[in-house]
């Protein structure tokens, strides 16, 4: 018995606490994206770089505009976005997480091109599905008085977190730091935003691509995230009007949870790159992939700028 203690021991001593075991010390404002357009946008304005591996994914250290950043990708998607986004708080000292990303527009006041700082974000697929009751539908669960409402056999049934000052409790829309947004309200009427796509080595002469209006920055309102690439008319009318939704996408929902359960301040900027079925003839992410990625970026950096550490 006694060996077996000191065998067990032995093992507990060499096992890597993985939670304490800090990449960098130094607290920084965690910008992160979520896949290779968005880095693209960002990462030359890195100075001073440092690259971390971990689990296959890329950390990149230094300053941005002045200020220590931690640069990353999430990956694509819910889980992605979850997984790594707790990755980087265990293993880095994240004071903060700008997000810099694109979105379908869901808000019909807002066009391809736009920046949004949304309020609060919610995920539209923390649902039950209801069965057939008659001419409507039942759910499994009773439905809460501030749930959003059902399209058709989907009820919104929110997601129950906990923290460190608060008791588990249902969620429908994780809010985002009121500090942050203030700055981001502050700076949104000096950025000046692109309206061109980029040429490409294989345009033609004047065919250059470009928006018919500047596009703005706008601060406040809902955003919801589902792991679904999501172009579809008739839902996205529905987001509208039962979430009141301005854009939606696949990771910031997930990334404002992870943030809430460890009470790191968070703001999310992204900029419309489609109209997650709204377009007039197809989804238009191909074309205004980079352009939307470029703009979030420009905003980003300009927040960044004005940040006091």
């Amino acid at each position: 018995m006694f060996k077996l203690l000191l065998a067990t021991a032995a093992m507990l001593a060499a096992t890597p606490a993985l939670a304490d075991e800090r990449l960098d010390l130094t607290p920084r404002t965690l910008v992160m994206t979520a896949y290779q357009p968005e880095w693209n946008a960002l990462v030359h304005a890195v100075t001073e770089p440092r690259e971390y591996q971990l689990n296959g994914m890329t950390y990149l250290t230094g300053r941005m505009e002045g200020k220590p950043v931690l640069l990353m990708q999430s990956g694509v998607s819910i889980v992605n976005a979850a997984m790594n986004t707790q990755l980087v708080i265990d293993r880095f000292a994240v004071k903060r997480i700008v997000f810099s990303g694109i979105a379908g527009g869901v808000d019909p006041g807002l066009s391809i091109g736009d920046v949004i700082v949304l309020e609060d974000w919610g995920q539209y697929l923390e649902v039950n599905f209801a069965r057939k009751a008659g001419k409507g539908w039942k759910s499994p669960e009773a439905v809460l008085p501030e749930a959003p409402g059902n399209w058709n056999f989907i009820f919104p049934r929110g997601v129950s977190v906990a923290n460190a000052a608060t008791p588990m409790k249902r969620i429908f829309r994780f809010p985002m730091d009121p500090a942050l947004l203030d700055l981001a309200r502050r700076i949104a009427p000096t950025i000046d935003m692109e309206r061109c796509v980029a040429p490409s080595p294989t345009q033609l002469p004047d065919t250059e691509l470009c928006l018919r209006k500047p596009p703005k920055v706008v601060v406040g309102g809902t955003g919801v995230s589902a792991g679904v690439y999501a172009d579809n008319a008739e839902f996205r009318e529905y987001l509208f009007k039962a979430w009141h939704a301005r854009v939606l996408d696949m990771e910031s929902g997930a990334v404002a949870q992870v943030a809430y359960a460890n009470q790191v301040p968070t703001i999310v900027f992204r900029s419309l790159s489609d109209l997650a079925g709204g377009d007039r003839h197809k989804n238009m992410e191909d074309t205004y992939e980079h352009l939307a990625a470029v703009n979030s970026a420009h905003v980003v950096r300009a927040f960044v700028a004005a940040l006091p550490d």
